[in-house]
């Protein structure tokens, strides 16, 4: 086991390294379906914020011991997966992030973090330079805090200029419009923030506690196409999808959520997203192959009105193949082991 004292230090994810290895799993994408593409993983469900909207974090959780976390990075790599993004929480809450980081580099995987920005202090951007961090996503949803958020430019600029002049991975800031968001148009002065700082920025669309739309005003529908027009097409603006829904339409698509992509929270389980915890409630160390492929091929009761930007774009690559069906046909036809009921008691409209 590597430890945190001495993790290994990995290669500086350089803008080409990150292009090549990324080439490398794209096509490995769609050369086959058989293993996940992205992984979401929680160290600890603790945050040092408490955003109005949020239902993912909590204030007392411990973190995951670390020997568990290796493991569980141990799994996805036997999965095949090809990117891992941690999150929480806030994962750089945990003790050893350094080191889990460092394990998701040592598999060849790619190595994401989703952050609120507050621990971004010189010497710990250079740690996540040595452990090898390919990528860094920050969401900031106002200029100055609020009731709703703390996730404040005011507050996290300094840490934005710390990240602009010691950060050798990638950086993206995301602003969001909706979900009781005081100001909109305070999303577009975040957006060009991140630009003049050299980062990447996307806008997303706050979802309610199901993960689902809640449409968005006409000025909110305006500012996000501004926001949305700036910046360089890159795969983290793979977000067409919420052209429709804030117009307050219905998208129609093949959510892979469970296969393609996983959601591994805390506990170890396997989840179809954030906003659907318990579905299907799997242990990640028991996850098999005939689980990802129930859940490649069977359909998501909310998937024409899901807001989750990286399910969605994990969903493109295979939006060309392989027709859905219902989880009830797929059982009926034999295709696995089939689900307990009360673990998807809403895919099957239960009582």
């Amino acid at each position: 086991m590597l430890a945190l004292q001495s993790f290994k230090i990995m290669p500086k994810a350089s803008s080409f390294s990150r292009f090549t290895r990324g080439v490398k799993h794209t096509i490995k994408a769609f050369a086959s379906t058989k293993h996940p593409v992205l992984v979401h993983i929680v160290p600890m469900r603790r945050c040092n914020l408490a955003c109005a909207y949020c239902n993912e974090y909590d204030k007392t959780s411990d973190p995951v011991p670390i020997a568990e976390m290796l493991k569980r990075i141990d799994k996805l790599a036997e999965l095949g997966t090809s990117v891992v993004t941690i999150s929480g929480g806030e994962p750089m809450m945990h003790p050893e992030i350094y080191e889990i980081i460092a394990r998701i580099r040592h598999h060849g995987m790619i190595a994401g973090l989703i952050s609120n920005g507050y621990y971004f202090q010189p010497e710990k951007i250079k740690k996540l330079n040595e452990a090898g961090l390919d990528y860094l996503q920050i969401s900031i949803d106002n200029v100055t805090p609020d009731d709703v958020s703390k996730k404040s430019l005011k507050v996290l600029d300094g840490k934005l200029k710390n990240l602009a002049e010691h950060a050798k991975f990638k950086v993206n800031i995301n602003s969001v419009v909706g979900g009781g968001v005081a100001n909109p148009d305070e999303a577009l002065i975040i957006a060009n923030r991140a630009l003049e700082l050299g980062f990447s920025s996307t806008v997303g669309v706050i979802h309610d506690e199901m993960g689902l739309n809640k449409g968005l005003t006409d000025h909110e529908k305006k500012i996000y196409k501004e926001i949305k027009a700036k910046g360089a097409r890159s795969y983290a603006r793979w977000n067409w999808f919420q052209d429709e829904l804030v117009d307050g339409k219905e998208y129609q698509w093949k959510c892979r959520a469970g296969a393609r992509y996983l959601y591994v929270c805390e506990e170890g389980l396997v989840h179809w997203c954030s906003q659907q915890r318990g579905t299907p409630g799997i242990s990640l160390h028991e996850y098999t192959q005939k689980d990802m492929e129930r859940e490649y091929i069977t359909e998501k009761w909310c998937a024409p009105t899901c807001t989750i930007q990286c399910v969605h774009q994990v969903g493109h690559l295979d939006a060309w193949r392989d027709k859905q069906i219902s989880l009830d046909d797929f059982n009926k036809r034999g295709g696995g082991k089939s689900l307990k009921k009360e673990t998807v008691a809403q895919v099957l409209n239960a009582d």
